[in-house]
């Protein structure tokens, strides 16, 4: 077979050199790079090279705002280095970022808009002639993928075949479009069932044993004192109960730095070793599932093995679906898409370790890139099962299907990585199978031993999974899920699409499907916020749930304030359910009818499937039985669990007596964005929402331990009582042991706490002000925590060009075109940016080093004083309940901005009213300083630019 000659080295090094200019656009500031250097440049003249092109630009969406202008279409001209990085490195993080680039191409932190200039451009060569080097893997698969992606005009696409081609490549008449990545991945293979876990006990010595191990594995010294103490403890969750419904629960608080994630694995693999079962450690954010997933290496070094023993395992929702995939190949190729943004997709799913498109390895920042309508994006939100379409066994790919891999992998595993949504989902899914008397779900059968990292959201978690909610997107929701997308050109698949073989030889089957989806037709569709909260006010509502929604904004806006704006102020709209009045509860039984007309046939399919498995159990093929239980927990989520959660709401208001229901909170709200109404819902939330949590999850395990940073309140009596109430551990009938390791950093010698004594809170430009001075004094490294959107976006406006001239970056949620978890990557990267965000990124922030050394808050984070919340401070303790909550957000904060032992950082309150209790629950050897904004100034530049 003849092979292409390769490229001459010198005609590959001109090739390389022969890149257009760089363009870097930092907030506030612009430079450009060529052949001859690095100079910066004004706004119009970026704005010029930006959209007159060739040139290098890094997210081109996020250039393109900087410089004023509207998200571009890609072009020929435009060459965007991170699809490049993409296309070299698929799998591979990469901070959206020029700093990011360098960093990932081994490049030292480029400090300053030309230093990033050159850095990209670099990045950009550097890329090129990686795919130059004979090593480089998969060359052929490469050439057939790009040349698609010439043909469909990417700007890369010629200098990339060019580096390709520098080495031999097998020449070929005809070349497929290398698009389908679905048939090329491997299959997963059954495996005998792994049966029940054992009772061996995990002691104490044997856990200090196994971390020593661990930390040892990992590179490190010996353990801490507190650190072998907390893995002897843990065991106590890992030993046999004694009694069913008697499980071992401990409540652990360790301080930053204790190490607890290897305190607890160290126990928990013990434990799966010697029982043949899967411990599961579930977390509340993405960032620590990755933490978490990556401490594993140190108990199987081998990466394979690794693989095979730790599985990090998520909803169905946050994985690729391959069928989504092909879809959207097909039509990109018949130009109804973004044909090289689903090339790029394509690409990586060959690339990926699971799959997962949210927290995972897949390049967020890609679909963003250009101007890409949404519904055309090949991104998360539309390549992921998030409307539970899914046919299962049906599905072509179901072989190879990247939710089926990690189901199966994770019955195999030894220890599962999941979060409280999916843990406790599943288990109250479980649960109901069970009473029923069906078995329960695989996917959590083994959920014995769970640890509750991040176990301070446990209670939010929670209130969300165990809540109802009936709104007009909700509803919409379960129509599209029965009937199928009932506009032109929209992709999916209805429930007659997905079962209607399964019914095909019961006729009563058939007619109860046909019954749903005529019945369905009563419920919303899509665009229902335009009927019934219109921007003229002509309302036009259609079916009996839009006419209750509508009826329900009326009573709304008559019991909400005249000062709240037609949109419903930043947080919408809420009022009490009760007294109902006289148009809601007309409109409340209709609605209800109406819910029941399609819950019964979904409850006849489901006892129709039923039959089947249980009927024609010996003769079924696995396929056939895969795809009638997939198919069964659609329909028992929908017509056991939310349809009749949804009809309980609204038969509520025919026996109103004036007196609510003592468990529940039962409210009306209106979900508002850009000064306009788009949701309206009826909610019912459990004021304790643990007593569902301990019935569904903790109670019918053996052993769970809840650990977090800030678990204990120090101004209680009982340091442990509210960690009690909030994770269920108050009602079990053996009582949950309880710890406290302190941390071992010095935060007398480290940290400063200030709060600052002469501002005006609610003025935007005295936060800026404050903000500014305080960075500048830091050098960067700043992060701005905000209780209000609106408050963030006040301030960004003010502050961002006062940084630019400093040369230091801004970055801000809900700002710039980047999920959070994109914003942090940056800000880790860029040592000296600053990041204003609300509590998502208080949450998810993990930034050791110099990239966070000073926190800023903008007012005391206390709960927002909602219907729900009202009503919690009254169960649970009133004044000091909220104390409690803002004492554990400010912990929790100052957690993040001190995370090794050489760390050092500021935390700033800018509220001069935030009382001195509230700081109690910060570290041991913290002292509260009071003072001015100039000698606090003066203070932070001192402390954090001092030689230690």
């Amino acid at each position: 077979m003849s092979l292409d000659s390769p490229t001459s080295l010198t005609t590959r090094a001109v090739a390389l050199a022969a890149l257009p200019p760089a363009l870097a656009v930092p907030p506030g500031s612009g430079a450009v790079a060529d052949a001859e250097g690095a100079r910066r440049i004004g706004r119009g003249a970026a704005e010029g090279l930006f959209t007159g092109g060739p040139v290098l630009v890094c997210h081109a969406s996020l250039t393109a705002r900087r410089l004023g202008l509207a998200p571009p279409p890609r072009s020929r001209d435009l060459l965007d280095v991170l699809e490049l990085f993409a296309f070299v490195r698929p799998a591979r993080f990469c901070a959206p970022s020029p700093t990011g680039l360098a960093l990932a191409t081994g490049q030292a932190e480029p400090k300053g808009a030309e230093a990033q200039a050159l850095a990209l451009r670099e990045a950009a060569r550097l890329l090129l002639e990686e795919m130059t080097e004979a090593a480089w893997p998969g060359r052929e698969e490469a050439v057939t993928l790009a040349e698609t992606l010439n043909r469909a005009g990417w700007a890369w696409g010629g200098r990339v075949l060019e580096a390709l081609r520098a080495q031999p490549v097998r020449e070929r008449r005809q070349r497929g479009s290398g698009l389908d990545a679905w048939s090329r991945l491997p299959e997963w293979e059954d495996e005998a069932p792994r049966g029940e876990a054992g009772s061996a006990p995990v002691d104490s010595e044997s856990a200090r044993i196994r971390l020593e191990k661990l930390l040892q594995a990992s590179g490190l010294d010996e353990a801490r004192p507190t650190q072998s103490d907390y893995a002897a403890e843990a065991a106590f969750a890992f030993s046999p109960r004694d009694e069913e419904g008697r499980p071992r629960v401990l409540l652990a608080e360790a301080g930053t730095g204790t190490g607890k994630t290897l305190g607890y694995l160290a126990p928990a693999s013990l434990w799966a070793e010697r029982n043949a079962g899967a411990a599961w450690v579930s977390t509340y954010t993405r960032a620590l599932q990755r933490q978490i997933d990556r401490e594993s290496a140190s108990l199987w070094p081998d990466p394979a093995e690794c693989r095979k023993k730790a599985v990090v395992r998520k909803g169905r929702e946050n994985y690729l679906c391959l069928l989504n995939l092909q879809e959207t190949v097909q039509a990109a190729q018949l130009g109804n898409g973004d044909l090289i943004g689903a090339a790029l997709a394509s690409r990586w799913a060959l690339h990926t370790r699971d799959g997962d498109m949210t927290g995972g390895d897949w390049p967020g920042w890609l679909p963003t890139l250009f101007a890409v309508s949404p519904g055309q994006q090949a991104g998360a939100a539309n390549l992921v099962d998030r409307r539970g379409e899914c046919v299962h066994a049906a599905c072509p790919h179901y072989r190879t299907c990247f939710v089926e891999k990690t189901i199966r992998a994770s019955r195999r595993a030894d220890l599962v990585i999941a979060n409280h949504a999916l843990v406790m989902t599943q288990a109250a899914f479980d649960g109901a199978r069970t009473a029923r008397g069906l078995k329960q779900d695989g996917e959590t059968a083994a959920l014995k031993r769970i640890v509750f990292d991040e176990g301070h959201h446990l209670f939010d978690a929670a209130d969300g999974a165990f809540s109802a909610a009936l709104s007009g997107q909700e509803a919409a929701e379960l129509r599209r899920w029965i009937r199928g997308p009932e506009g032109r050109g929209r992709r999916g698949r209805g429930l007659e699409a997905r079962i209607g073989e399964l019914c095909a030889d019961s006729e009563a089957a058939v007619t109860a499907l046909n019954d749903a989806v005529r019945a369905a037709a009563q419920l919303p569709g899509e665009g229902v916020s335009s009927r019934i909260a219109p921007p003229s006010g002509e309302i036009n509502p259609v079916g009996p749930i839009e006419r209750f929604l509508v009826a329900a904004l009326e009573q709304l806006r008559a019991r909400t304030s005249e000062n709240s704006t037609p949109g419903g102020g930043e947080f919408g709209m809420e009022c009490s359910l009760f007294p109902v009045t006289e148009p809601v509860l007309e409109t409340a039984r209709a609605a209800a009818q109406a819910l029941a007309a399609v819950e019964a046939p979904l409850l006849a399919l489901s006892r129709h499937l039923e039959d089947i498995l249980d009927d024609e159990a010996a003769d079924l093929e696995p396929s056939s039985r895969a795809r009638i239980e997939g198919a069964l927990r659609g329909l028992d989520r929908r017509a056991r669990m939310t349809l009749p959660g949804w009809r309980a709401m609204l038969q509520a208001l025919e026996s109103d007596t004036g007196e609510p229901d003592p468990d529940f909170v039962d409210w009306l709200s209106a979900e508002a964005a850009f000064g306009r109404i788009h949701d309206v819902a009826l909610r019912r939330h459990w004021i304790d929402p643990t007593v569902p949590l301990e019935a569904a999850v903790v109670m019918p395990s053996h052993g769970v331990l809840v650990t977090s940073a800030t678990l204990s309140d120090p101004l209680a009596e009982d340091p442990f009582e509210l960690a009690r109430l909030r994770t269920g551990a108050a009602r079990l009938i053996e009582p949950a042991r309880t710890l406290k390791v302190e941390s071992p950093f010095d935060y007398a010698a480290n940290s400063r706490v200030i709060v600052i004594t002469d501002l005006t809170k609610d003025d935007p430009r005295q936060t800026a002000t404050a903000m500014r001075e305080l960075f500048l004094a830091a050098g960067g490294g700043g992060l701005g925590l905000f209780t209000a959107i609106r408050r963030l976006k006040a301030v960004y406006e003010r502050l961002g060009p006062d940084l630019a001239k400093a040369g230091i970056p801004l970055h801000a949620q809900h700002v710039d075109p980047l999920e959070v978890g994109a914003l942090v990557d940056v800000f880790r990267a860029e040592e000296d940016s600053c990041l204003l965000g609300t509590d998502a990124v208080r949450d998810g922030v993990d930034v050791p080093g110099r990239s966070l050394r000073i926190l800023a808050f903008d007012r005391v984070p206390w709960p927002r004083p909602d219907l729900l919340h009202k009503a919690r401070r009254e169960r649970f303790g009133g004044k000091a309940y909220d104390d409690a909550l803002a004492r554990g957000r400010m912990a929790q904060a100052f957690g993040r901005l001190i995370r090794r032992a050489d760390d050092r950082g500021a935390f700033v309150m800018l509220d001069a009213a935030c009382p001195t209790r509230l700081f109690a629950g910060l570290p041991p050897g913290t002292d509260v300083q009071r003072m001015g904004l100039a000698e606090a100034v003066e203070t932070v530049g001192d402390f954090l630019n001092r030689r230690t």
